[in-house]
């Protein structure tokens, strides 16, 4: 038994308490000449994941509707009936005002940490592509305006761009395992009354592509904490943000942010046909930060599948992509573009493929590059790795000291991935100076999650 966001999402939009529907429900119950004695430990009951008998959830419905003033049907509160479409049973399910509710009721299950979100594992086959089909495919959409009771101003837009500009930086420096409550809390208290509210379609259009860069930064915490189903729901509640706004490039933005997910999952074939998905159906929206990282994670994945001539292919798309990179052309959400990162994604390539030249020409390159303080953890652990390989123990060493100093105090479970990985491997080389690198590799690791 499951809980019920969606009736609990609705119960705080509409101002209901969990007694005041008890005997809301009651009274409608005896114009329908129905004696009900319902308590708020009914109604917990029902938010816990139990089904009203009879009558009950229809009434729950009638009740909602009226303090709400919209129509509200069996979907929308979580009662639908299994094996009947939404729309045959009157839902909003199929429309983007249903897709609001449904995204608002899962930011508030995630802020109150339920254990079921956080522990479901991501979707895959039909269920993980279908996102990605529905946001390339028709139709778009027509037209975003709403009538809600607040008007929504540019300024309470920029103020979202603001704050999703705030969080990525935050991230960069602590992790996604901190900043991920602290940017739900934000999409519960900020983005949801304004999804929520009046405005006009030029207005939606901008309004959810800024709560679609915000939900798409919610996503890459919880993939930073291991938390992979609950990443996949942001990615793809980012993803038809997207599509609403009218704004292909950061479609195709959220569709890389799925490849790296799937490759991370060892799912290489999918991370190839969604990386593909996302350079066909942006076009000319596609911008060369984004380009250049999207052929970059391509040839990683046809390096793990064995496919070396494309792969390298994909290598020399993705180089001259990254050479037409203009700074102050790019949009913020490609920031995370920085010089050095294809070098290190084609290193992660070229390894794989055997070719220790080339991956260290390119690791050490990469290293050589200014980056943010996350992505220099990384660098440094390729290049920890590629030294290894190649027998260079004490340059190998030296990069994984550096490293460790440069990862303490991020909590980050991608990073600690990367910090064991190199220990384990410093550690089977049994060298001079790889005691001493471990025992730092450990006191960062102590930092807790």
């Amino acid at each position: 038994m499951q809980p019920n966001t969606l009736l609990d999402a609705i119960l705080d939009e509409a101002g209901i308490s969990h007694a005041g529907l008890a005997a809301h429900v009651n009274q409608a119950g005896k114009a329908r000449g129905l004696s009900l004695r319902y308590e708020h430990t009914a109604v917990a009951r029902w938010l816990k994941g139990q089904r009203p008998r009879g009558q009950v959830p229809d009434l729950i419905c009638e009740v909602l509707a009226a303090r709400l003033q919209r129509t509200v049907a069996l979907d929308d509160i979580g009662l639908g009936v299994p094996g009947i479409p939404a729309a045959r049973q009157g839902s909003m399910a199929s429309t983007l005002s249903g897709f609001v509710e449904r995204a608002t009721a899962l930011w508030r299950s995630d802020e109150q940490q339920r254990p079921h979100l956080l522990g479901a594992p991501a979707v895959t086959g039909t269920p993980a592509v279908m996102p990605v089909w529905e946001w390339e495919n028709p139709p778009e959409d027509v037209d975003v305006s709403r009538g809600g009771r607040h008007p929504v101003s540019m300024a309470e837009v920029e103020m979202m761009r603001a704050a999703r500009t705030h969080y990525e930086q935050m991230y960069r420096k602590t992790g996604g395992v901190a900043m991920r409550t602290r940017i739900v809390g934000f999409l519960n208290a900020e983005a949801a009354p304004l999804l929520r509210g009046s405005y006009t379609d030029a207005m939606g259009r901008q309004l959810h592509r800024a709560t679609g860069g915000l939900v798409a930064i919610a996503g890459i915490c919880a993939y930073d904490s291991d938390a992979h189903g609950l990443a996949q729901r942001y990615f793809h509640q980012a993803l038809r943000l997207a599509k609403a706004s009218g704004d292909r490039g950061l479609g195709a933005y959220v569709i890389a942010l799925l490849v790296n997910q799937s490759l991370f999952m060892r799912e290489y074939r999918q991370a190839v046909a969604f990386a593909e998905a996302a350079l066909r159906a942006a076009g000319r929206d596609i911008t060369p930060a984004l380009a250049s990282d999207l052929y970059a994670m391509q040839a990683k994945a046809y390096a793990h599948l064995g496919d070396g001539s494309s792969a390298l292919s994909c290598i020399r798309r993705a180089e001259a992509a990254a050479d037409r990179i203009r700074r102050g052309r790019e949009p913020d959400e490609t920031g995370y573009v920085q010089p050095g990162l294809v070098n290190v994604q084609v290193a992660e390539a070229l390894l794989s493929l055997g070719d220790l030249t080339g991956a260290h020409e390119h690791a050490a390159a990469a290293v050589d590059t200014p980056a943010h303080d996350r992505g220099r953890v990384h660098r440094l652990a390729m290049l920890s790795q590629i030294e290894l390989r190649q027998g260079n123990t004490d340059e190998a060493v030296a990069t994984a000291v550096e490293m460790a100093e440069q990862a303490r105090g991020m909590e980050s479970q991608r990073l600690r991935d990367r910090l064991r990985a190199v220990r384990e491997h410093l550690v089977r080389s049994d060298c001079a100076g790889t005691a001493e690198a471990a025992e730092l590799i450990d006191g960062a690791l102590r930092v807790p999650l």
